[in-house]
């Protein structure tokens, strides 16, 4: 029996952090995937609070939330550090996790879930934030340096998800023309070894996104 598991979907960009994080520190665990339509007993036992994926259970103990996870897997397994050792370095690419959590992430999801009245607003939002995480990015090939870190392994969803989301509904929020140094991080990060491996099915992702666009009845 695995000391290490992780309940997580398919699709979440959240528990794909965690695999990440898991796979670069060489730590062995099982995995649990969850159906967030019919949410599993086992899942609602380790996460009452939020009932959400992902939940690392390590030796009998519960942690949730994406940020929280990732800051203890990293504490635990000091391998391929994730985080820098410098406390003023640490604490920004807390603050740059954050940033990227609270405001870009639900500013690309707002575009996709708005109103169309409402959509010219979230684009304008959505660029905003992305242009200050381009000039926080600079010359770097990662948000971490020359290695994959903490920044790189939350912005997956830009890095990964946000492609698919311009594929599924036509519009086109990021290009080369307009965040070049975005675009170039983007192609280093999916072509690296340990991202590529946890990422879902490219198609398999487009065609949920699709799916649920339509549901909602979503016109670009």
């Amino acid at each position: 029996m695995a000391e290490v598991k992780l309940l997580g979907a398919w699709g979440s960009p959240f528990s794909r952090r965690v695999e990440m994080a898991l796979k670069l520190k060489g730590v062995e665990y099982e995995y649990i995937e969850q159906d967030l339509a019919n949410k599993s007993p086992l899942l609602l036992k380790y996460n009452p609070i939020h009932k959400k994926v992902p939940v690392l259970l390590h030796n009998g103990k519960t942690i949730a939330e994406s940020l929280v996870i990732l800051e203890y897997i990293d504490e635990n397994w000091k391998s391929n550090p994730i985080l820098p050792e410098d406390p003023y370095d640490k604490a920004m690419a807390r603050f740059w996790a954050k940033f990227i959590d609270e405001k870009c992430m639900p500013a690309i999801w707002q575009i996709m879930w708005s109103k169309e009245n409402e959509r010219e607003k979230a684009i304008e939002e959505a660029l905003q934030h992305l242009k200050t995480l381009e000039n926080e990015l600079k010359d770097k090939t990662f948000f971490g340096g020359e290695t994959i870190g903490l920044v790189d392994i939350v912005a997956n969803f830009i890095g990964f998800w946000l492609g698919a989301a311009q594929e599924a509904t036509g519009m086109e929020l990021v290009n080369k023309e307009r965040f070049p140094v975005l675009c170039k991080w983007i192609d280093e990060y999916v072509n690296c070894s340990v991202v590529k491996e946890n990422l879902p099915p490219r198609d398999k992702l487009i065609a949920f996104l699709r799916a649920r666009l339509s549901a909602s009845s979503w016109k670009y």
